[in-house]
């Protein structure tokens, strides 16, 4: 899908925040409380129309800034032309002396958005734009476009984590809902001749779940490592999670199914005494290890908790079984001696499954690179205001605006 992404940044509203906040300092008891940066968005894209509402944001303390992460929530607040509502809120709350982590994702959407088949690469749409066979010598039309599917969403995930040692490792468990429901494949028509069948739609009759509504519902067993010396914006450490789910039906589920999510990030400092110039390398896979997952909830590019990989695509663009995504990022300092402005440069690379059009992984691997800026708001929590803008294959391109650091 084209976007064609318009985002209005109002400097002196940045300016006001940066003058509220200058004189914190790292044990101060404003630190402690909550403030809410409020990001007006302002958007436009074929998908969505225009797009106007909110992004609020949040760092904050709960305990002693020696031995205690900062907190962070991000939310969205968004209502469009084509009579869409988006709302999410994400968020890691760290307890007093980090001895035990909350993490959040919480979203309901009233929304579209384009699919475009299982796997990476230019045979990832293979089984759509060939055709199905959905009876003996009956074949489907085909689709070369973005299969444009209409839903509601609501998703609820929950995961609490006790530290172990002193070493920032920790265990936990969660709980996992995503419920998709008023399911409309655009595209797909079964009136004409030849009948047009989306992917959404074969695979979904297939696997036997039900086209229109499906439940995914599961718990999860979780390790953690976060030895980060800041977690919105670090300059050193490393972060390690490894989640296995399984989403049983009497819990809930469509179906029986189990995943395995494995993350990792670090950081490598390139100047001793400007901290803030450094390598950071991201990478995760998310795996099917059992059973069948709904069409909606195969892994998918830009569906990691805060939603920030895959600068470049828009979110699902990429979607199988299994998935594999790896980052790399350089983030370097604008100004001589002070810290407040930042760029970064990056370059990302995305690898899917699709077992009914035999795409391994690593067979096809799509890639996406760009460029950005940064605005320290907060020196002490290291807040920012990110703005980058990503090219990928197939002249895939967009506009990204945040708070804190991607990753």
């Amino acid at each position: 899908m084209k976007q064609k992404l318009l985002i209005i940044l109002l400097f002196t509203f940045l300016g006001n925040i940066y003058g509220q906040n200058n004189n914190d300092t790292p044990n101060s008891k404003d630190n402690k409380k909550i403030k809410i940066i409020w990001l007006p968005v302002l958007a436009s894209n074929p998908a969505n129309g225009f797009m106007f509402g909110v992004a609020p944001s949040s760092n904050w303390l709960i305990g002693p800034a020696e031995t205690t992460s900062y907190s962070s929530a991000l939310g969205t607040l968004i209502y469009t032309t084509k009579k869409q509502f988006l709302f999410f809120l994400k968020g890691s709350v760290y307890f007093k002396d980090n001895k035990s982590i909350l993490m959040q994702d919480v979203r309901y959407f009233k929304t579209s958005q384009p699919t475009y088949g299982l796997g990476t690469g230019d045979g990832s749409n293979t089984l759509a734009s060939d055709g199905f066979e959905y009876e003996d010598g009956n074949y489907s039309a085909g689709i070369d476009e973005a299969q444009m599917m209409k839903f509601n969403f609501f998703r609820l995930y929950e995961t609490y984590f006790k530290r172990v040692n002193d070493k920032g490792f920790y265990l936990g468990l969660g709980y996992h809902l995503d419920i998709h429901s008023n399911i409309e494949d655009e595209l797909l028509d079964q009136e004409s001749d030849p009948q047009v069948i989306t992917s959404h739609y074969a695979y979904s009759l297939k696997y036997g779940f039900n086209p229109e509504k499906y439940t995914l519902s599961g718990v999860s067993a979780n390790a953690l490592y976060d030895t980060r010396d800041n977690t919105v914006s670090p300059y050193k450490g490393m972060y390690g999670l490894v989640t296995l789910k399984v989403n049983p039906k009497w819990l809930g589920s469509s179906k029986s199914s189990s995943t395995l999510w494995t993350e990792y990030r670090t950081y490598f400092n390139l100047k001793k005494e400007r901290p803030r110039n450094l390598l950071a390398v991201w990478a995760y896979g998310n795996f099917l290890l059992g059973g069948d997952l709904p069409y909606m909830d195969l892994p998918a590019l830009g569906w990691d908790q805060f939603g920030r990989s895959g600068r470049a695509y828009p979110q699902g663009r990429f979607r199988g079984q299994s998935i594999v995504y790896t980052e790399a990022e350089w983030r370097f300092p604008l100004q001589r001696e002070k810290e407040r402005w930042g760029g970064v440069l990056f370059l990302n690379g995305t690898s899917a499954t699709n077992k009914d059009a035999d795409i391994n992984m690593f067979e096809n691997i799509n890639t996406g690179y760009g460029l950005g800026v940064r605005f320290m708001l907060n020196e002490k929590s290291r807040t920012n205001i990110c703005l980058d803008y990503g090219f990928g294959n197939n002249g895939a391109h967009g506009f990204y605006l945040s708070v804190n650091e991607v990753f």
